[in-house]
């Protein structure tokens, strides 16, 4: 096939033809009108947030979101610090791993892949540890698609005095997230996730007096949180060379976003999405990893048939030559794959997707009366 395919993953994702056209452009690092669009980005960031009251600071950083996960663990937890991180999935592991490469203590509570972050037992590991200083979770756990409890994790963090740091990767645009409100100190997200932009830059929504006091704590150079929001509020520009494309790509997303209704606007459409492929796939006979009630309207895992004819990479290739890329599992405990409802996709586009996979089914001679047994 050719042309673009549409994207059923975690990111990046689908874009708009606007987006795509924004990139378009050429403007220089420290061009004026680059560094107003870097403005217009961190004060709307703050405002989506729901704290653009001068509490709280937008940093741009460049990189994946896993770079801002590193900038922030590695720039705001101070060397006599501590970190717990509440683990149900492979991005919450990648968290603990960040911070044993950079040499911070961290302690994990792992929880089982298919259940939420129980705050009970976050709250116990507190009160046992008092060294622990700061408190790591997933908020949509994306190798499942699973929610956690950050309201209420956010408000057990705070009464026992520890800082609370959210990884909002795949959820931030999409879930209506109050920060202050849930007690969050740090949130991470990442422009080519919900609010639909490409990759190229992550962000960091971070309480102002936290950020204040993390100077000359950075374990490295380039990721220096601290350092990055200075030089941005010093005169607007990046430390090192921005991903000028990819940040003009964001603002127009942004404006899109606004027309949609809002972070409101879009989750009502993914949630359209997700409750059309759930029923699309239900009807071929899948089965979802996750029990029902705690299920996102971000990205399903589902289970492989157990039929013998099926073969997840022949699947995945017939699929993409078809123009619809679903992406693979990543749970410990179960053969799934994993469907995104999010990006510049909508309800037709997911029965179309459904279409191809009957279509693909059939080709691979597995009955979808029967793919409901599984392995």
């Amino acid at each position: 096939m050719t042309g673009n395919k549409l994207l059923f993953t975690p990111g990046p994702l689908t874009t708009s033809d606007t987006v795509k056209q924004a990139m378009l452009r050429d403007l220089g690092s420290r061009d004026a009108e680059f560094l107003s669009v870097v403005r217009q980005i961190r004060r709307r960031l703050l405002e989506l947030g729901q704290v653009a009251d001068g509490s709280y600071e937008a940093v741009l950083m460049q990189g994946s979101g896993t770079f801002a996960v590193e900038s922030v663990l590695s720039s705001v937890i101070p060397r006599s610090g501590r970190l717990l991180v509440a683990i149900n999935g492979a991005y919450g592991h990648r968290m603990a791993k960040i911070a044993k490469v950079q040499g911070i203590p961290c302690q994990s509570i792992v929880f089982e892949e298919n259940s939420p972050v129980v705050v009970d037992r976050v709250r116990m590991a507190l009160l046992a540890d008092s060294t622990i200083t700061h408190v790591g979770v997933i908020h949509c756990e994306t190798s499942s698609g699973i929610l956690n409890p950050v309201a209420e994790m956010g408000q057990a963090v705070r009464e026992l005095g520890r800082i609370f740091i959210v990884d909002a990767m795949s959820s931030f645009g999409g879930i209506p997230i109050d920060i202050a409100a849930n007690k969050i100190d740090f949130l991470i997200s990442s422009a080519n996730k919900c609010i639909q932009g490409v990759p190229g830059f992550a962000f960091v929504l971070a309480r102002r007096d936290l950020i204040e006091s993390s100077e000359g704590r950075a374990r490295g150079l380039s990721l220096d949180l601290h350092a990055q929001w200075k030089g941005l509020e010093s005169d607007g520009q990046f430390r090192f060379t921005p991903p000028t494309h990819a940040v003009l790509a964001f603002w127009q997303a942004l404006q899109e976003l606004d027309k949609e209704g809002g972070i409101k606007g879009r989750a009502a459409r993914y949630s359209a999405n997700r409750q059309a492929l759930m029923q699309g796939m239900t009807a071929l006979g899948f089965d979802a990893y996750l029990a029902p009630e705690h299920h996102s309207h971000i990205i399903t895992s589902f289970r492989f048939p157990a039929h013998g004819s099926f073969d997840f990479p022949a699947f995945y290739r017939r699929l993409s030559d078809l123009g619809f890329v679903i992406y693979p599992g990543k749970v410990s405990n179960a053969d799934c794959f994993r469907i995104g409802t999010i990006g510049h996709i909508f309800p037709q586009d997911i029965l179309a997707l459904v279409a191809a996979i009957r279509r693909v089914l059939d080709e691979m001679q597995i009955d979808s009366a029967h793919a409901a047994v599984y392995a």
